[in-house]
């Protein structure tokens, strides 16, 4: 029972993070489930049916309060689903602990730049309402949606730098949309670990409390994204890249850094992460009519209505 109530717990603070930032449910979740013994196939399976649940609830959510372009859900979400069940089903088998410290080594250098970005700059508008092109979002979905699958958690940590990056939709709409597409990612995943592994490595039950944390966070975390300034969120996402980035490398066969070294790290990372959100506070305060969320979506709107047709 204590090991239930403790995995609901986990389900909430997981989903109010990943709702809020646009990652950490699948890596949070999968690292307790490994962490209490469950084998690789069937942890990321366990909190892949349960996303099917908190993904539907943080989409929902997050259209109620408008955080969602569809249009980046359409052509993000196919290909995620596409990747994340052939990860799931055929590929599963071969491990990611090669490739991982790779790409936390091309994530870390984009959760940097986002952290120096947004604190020092705030969101920069030179690319604010421009669209997101199929090409550029269809390949990303169909890499992130592999991950996710082989790796128990990735869609976020993946997606949502990318398109933060681009600068071409606010922040908050970032996560939304990642968020919701992720719904078509864990149900591919599910399928695919149903026809691989079957149901019977599943721990239903820790799937209906990992299910039932997540639904509850979900509307919290997305009233909390359509609030936070774009550059205060920009800097937490940041901060949250760096440090699970950090993390990964520490702990991979290339470093492999001893638990002091580790915790001087996070410790050192976390210093700063705080730094900066504070000096985005300030800074949101100093100018709060141009940094709001309002005025950001009066300027994408403005530049929405500028490059719309004149009726002839």
């Amino acid at each position: 029972m204590r090991s239930l109530i403790l995995l609901g717990l986990v389900g909430f603070a997981a989903q109010l993070v990943d709702g809020s930032l646009g990652m950490a449910y699948g890596v949070t979740s999968t690292t307790l489930l490994l962490a209490i013994g469950t084998n690789a196939a069937a942890a990321s399976a366990t909190v892949h049916l349960a996303e099917i649940g908190t993904t539907l609830a943080s989409g929902i959510s997050h259209w109620r309060f408008n955080n969602v372009d569809w249009k980046v859900v359409a052509k993000i979400g196919v290909p995620g689903a596409l990747g994340a069940f052939a990860g799931a089903t055929f590929l599963s088998s071969l491990s990611t602990e090669v490739a991982a410290p790779i790409m936390s080594i091309i994530l870390l250098l984009l959760g940097v730049y986002i952290l120096v970005r947004f604190t020092a700059f705030g969101l920069q508008r030179d690319n604010l309402g421009k669209p997101l092109r199929k090409r550029f979002l269809a390949p990303l979905g169909l890499f992130a949606g592999f991950v996710d699958a082989t790796g128990g958690g990735g869609w976020g940590p993946v997606g949502t730098p990318a398109i933060l990056a681009s600068g071409r939709i606010p922040p908050r709409k970032v996560i939304g949309s990642i968020d919701a597409s992720e719904f078509l990612v864990a149900i591919a995943a599910s399928i695919g670990f149903l026809v691989g592994i079957g149901s019977e490595n599943i721990n239903f039950a820790w799937v209906a409390v990992l299910l039932a944390g997540g639904v509850i966070a979900a509307p919290i975390a997305a009233w909390l994204v359509r609030h936070i300034p774009p550059r205060i969120l920009g800097s937490a996402v940041g901060g949250v890249i760096v440090l699970t980035n950090v993390r990964t490398l520490l702990r991979s066969d290339w470093i492999d850094a001893s638990g002091d070294v580790q915790a001087i790290a996070y410790i050192a990372i976390a210093l700063i992460w705080a730094a900066a959100i504070a000096w985005s506070v300030r800074e949101y305060r100093k100018d709060k009519e141009h940094e709001s969320v309002e005025a950001v979506e009066a300027e994408l709107r403005k530049r929405q209505s500028e490059e719309e047709p004149t009726p002839a």
